[in-house]
């Protein structure tokens, strides 16, 4: 990373960005370009490392591109605010972000639930939830065992002159 000064290594606050954080962009590696997708996600940390869990059609293009290369990159950001100033090259934005790679993977009838229960807990942390388990037999819940994770934060802060 080119900028150090803005760089985290500290794998605690880069989960408390990704926790965050609403949607979770994953780059597939297709034939002549790559393949992008926006998802909602879950995320679990164990120690220093972290998988991402996903859920989507159990057909498509995703999953076609993903039976030739389950390696991906992935990339989340938050807490945008645009710092404006007079010199157009002055301007900024703060953020939040967290980049990575790493290998995904289909998981099995039994791993579903547990994987989707951490997706739920990604938007709304309760105790227990409701599943509709037609929907659920067709679903793809994919993992992705995050291999390289990088985190970058810029947060101006603002002084405030007395008089």
């Amino acid at each position: 990373m080119r900028r150090k000064d803005l760089e985290i290594t500290d794998y605690e606050v880069i989960l408390d960005i990704m926790k965050k954080c609403d949607v979770c962009d994953v780059a597939f590696f297709d034939e002549e370009f790559p393949y992008i997708v926006p998802l909602n996600f879950g995320v679990v940390r164990n120690q220093d490392t972290f998988s991402l869990y996903f859920h989507g059609a159990g057909a498509g293009k995703k999953i076609d591109v993903l039976a030739k290369n389950n390696h991906v990159g992935f990339s989340m950001n938050c807490g945008h605010n645009l710092i404006l100033d007079e010199k157009a090259c002055e301007c900024t934005m703060e953020y939040e972000s967290v980049c990575g790679n790493g290998i995904i993977e289909s998981l099995n009838e039994t791993d579903k639930m547990e994987a989707m229960i951490m997706i739920m807990k990604q938007y709304q942390d309760k105790d227990e939830y409701v599943f509709n388990e037609a929907s659920m037999k067709h679903m793809a819940i994919l993992k992705l065992t995050v291999h390289e994770i990088t985190g970058k934060k810029l947060v101006h802060k603002v002084v405030v002159k007395r008089p």
